[in-house]
């Protein structure tokens, strides 16, 4: 690949400039020149409004084997890491140890070294460190630049992003600029025979799981959906090098600017961290009916989540759907009302670690992932429960 300036075209505008975070590119007598620190990430291509800029990625086939290792993107809020980066991380740990490579975690924001050690103790034997003020919130300019070109120069075999707001916005652009693939909403990760990333998510409509390998581009790109993958038990004592990267960006060069954060009390608890689920279905009959599973979910501290049929009905709104085209979760507890069990619906909370169905029909599709079946009316049973759990952590 190679990078090349039109002294013809170009205007000497410096909007180039201002958009490399890693200061390779200037404007001299009114032409843009680029140096060798250059990683071909692409920013200066996309900012340049006359065409001036250039990069020769040609399709021909890459030699595949100087891609290595393993990495993960890593969310993190408020100095806080987001569970689904520690998800792909553990998942990402057991395919480096699968190949026999290093596994790497790439962390960008501001003040969060002191991150560095719980993504060792998950699996990390490298950390990739960006930290400026211009990364604090993520933007989409900022974040794509600055990741397009950590990977352009160290050359990663297969590259993991959680399947979250951030994740789905980042990981196609990226892969854009690279002319690689990209397997989006992941639900399954392997390596063949040859070493390559196997990639397993829902198509048509979640009626059949879909393979995907990219056998000629690397890197192998993912998104994986959260609550998905098992966390590994942090092991303290693991250490992981950290390499410290600049970045110099230019606000200037970032097309959207995050004026303040507004966080809103929803009234309703994140299905993504709730160990305990009672989720309600069709079968509920009704919005107004929606209360005898909301009493229960009170009763033992856990969240209201709902069907996809219930929350097309109007009966939920769609932060509670369950399935997968809603929430994709792992809770210790889940308890489905009503839910007949549709692929749609049980690809979502197949991987909880203990499911009880209550279902009037013995033949219900959510009995065959079900680890404790009731048969029967709901509208009796449900609130018998309640009742009961009611006076025992009143006594």
């Amino acid at each position: 690949m190679s990078i090349e300036v039109s002294a013809r075209l170009c205007t000497g505008c410096k909007l180039c400039e201002r958009v490399c975070a890693f200061g390779a590119i200037k404007v001299k007598n009114k032409t843009a020149e680029v140096d060798a620190s250059c990683t071909l990430c692409g920013a200066c291509v996309n900012a340049c409004p006359f065409g001036a800029i250039q990069i020769d990625r040609k399709t021909k086939e890459i030699e595949l084997s100087q891609y290595t290792g393993v990495w993960a993107f890593v969310e993190q809020h408020d100095g806080k890491i987001k569970t689904a980066s520690l998800e792909i991380l553990s998942e990402g740990r057991r395919l480096g140890d699968k190949v026999g490579q290093k596994v790497s975690a790439v962390l960008l924001g501001h003040n969060v070294a002191h991150l560095t050690q719980t993504l060792a103790s998950y699996g990390a034997d490298r950390i990739y460190l960006v930290e400026t003020e211009e990364l604090k919130t993520y933007t989409t300019d900022a974040y794509s630049n600055v990741v397009t070109g950590i990977i352009c120069k160290y050359k990663p075999s297969i590259v993991l992003f959680g399947a979250t707001r951030i994740g789905r916005d980042l990981a196609p652009r990226i892969a854009n600029r690279i002319h690689t693939g990209l397997t989006a909403d992941c639900t399954g990760l392997d390596i063949d025979e040859k070493g390559q990333l196997i990639q397993t998510r829902p198509a048509f409509g979640g009626n059949i799981m879909a393979s995907i390998v990219c056998t000629s581009a690397r890197p192998q790109m993912a998104t994986v959906r959260p609550n998905v993958m098992k966390k590994v038990e942090p092991n303290t004592a693991r250490t992981a090098q950290v390499e410290s990267i600049r970045a110099n960006i230019d606000p200037r060069g970032i097309r959207t600017k995050v004026l303040e954060v507004v966080k809103i009390a929803s009234g309703f608890r994140d299905l993504a961290e709730s160990d305990i689920i009672v989720a309600g279905g069709f079968g509920l009959g009704k919005a107004e009916n929606f209360r005898i599973v909301e009493e229960l979910a009170d009763v033992i501290g856990g969240a209201v989540g709902a069907s996809r049929k219930a929350v097309d009905a109007g009966w939920k709104p769609h932060q509670c759907q369950v399935g997968q085209t809603g929430r994709t979760v792992c809770p210790k507890l889940y308890i489905a009302c009503g839910i007949s069990g549709a692929i749609q619906h049980t690809i979502g909370m197949q991987n909880s670690e203990r499911i009880i169905a209550i279902n009037n029909d013995p033949n219900a599709a959510i009995f065959k992932v079900a680890d404790i079946r009731i048969v029967g009316d709901l509208f009796e049973i449900v609130p018998a429960i309640t009742r009961h759990l009611r006076k025992v952590t009143s006594s």
